[in-house]
């Protein structure tokens, strides 16, 4: 089974679906989102939809309906397709670690989703994803996914290896090969055992190449679409893993293993 570990929903659904065919891809996690970047028809109505991120992570903005209106295309798009996407849920992480642990109860173990994504701290603050570790702990290991590009800086991707060290039981899945940081991601990951890395949006084949060298049981193809193409994503990986085992477990094995759906 071919799944993408990183889509967000798209406006209109069909599209994201169309781009799965075309790259022979089974399922996708699926996570919700603010900015619709697919409306965009130019730069200037670009930068509108990437404004709503902006002003989440500056806090400004009404966080809670944001994260409504995520929260409601997220469901319908997993009610309308349960056989393509496979959900995560939000949380915010400007709020106390009671209400955190509440939210994740309610709003991922309540809603029946798969783990807990994708989480995009405002910078230097990585430390603010402790009592979400600590919830997905509790409940069984849910599977935590992290933005990984700007943003995020290197200094995050350092206490990100920390927290996940402190919670080994849950797999802390950090996206986008960590960005630019990719390197030192690697080296991060390779001495965290619960560490994984999803290689959408690498800025160079090598980045991915190596990646998969070093955490080959811990490295998840992912397209990050709308951001990024399926199809391309999926052709990065086979042009640097031989058919195999190894090209297997990284086009979906292990994250199939890990959601327990494999």
């Amino acid at each position: 089974m071919i799944i993408d570990a990183h889509g967000h929903v798209h406006d209109p659904v069909e599209t994201h679906l169309r781009l799965l065919d075309e790259a022979g891809v089974d399922r996708t996690v699926l996570f919700g989102t603010r900015p619709h970047p697919e409306r965009a028809t130019d730069l200037p109505s670009l930068r509108h939809e990437m404004s709503a991120l902006d002003r989440a992570l500056s806090g400004k903005g009404d966080l809670d309906d944001g994260y409504r209106t995520a929260r409601r295309e997220l469901d319908e798009a997993l009610a309308a397709h349960p056989e393509r996407f496979i959900g995560f849920g939000s949380v915010r992480l400007d709020l106390p670690a009671e209400e955190i642990a509440a939210a994740v109860e309610r709003d991922v173990v309540g809603r029946g989703l798969h783990g807990i994504g994708e989480l995009t701290p405002p910078p230097g603050q990585a430390g603010r994803l402790a009592p979400v570790l600590e919830a997905a702990h509790d409940h069984g290991g849910l599977p935590v996914v992290v933005h990984g590009f700007a943003p995020t800086t290197a200094g995050d991707l350092h206490t990100l290896a920390e927290l996940a060290a402190r919670c080994p039981k849950v797999p802390l899945i950090v996206s986008q090969l960590g960005g630019l940081n990719w390197m030192s991601a690697i080296e991060l990951a390779r001495d965290t055992p619960n560490m994984y890395l999803e290689l959408s949006t690498a800025n160079i084949v090598l980045a991915v190449k190596l990646a998969i060298r070093e955490l080959p049981e811990r490295t998840l193809f992912g397209s990050d679409a709308p951001y990024g193409d399926p199809l391309l994503a999926r052709t990065t990986v086979e042009r640097v893993t031989p058919p195999g085992e190894l090209r297997d477990l990284v086009l979906g094995g292990t994250l199939g293993q890990l959601l327990g759906i494999l």
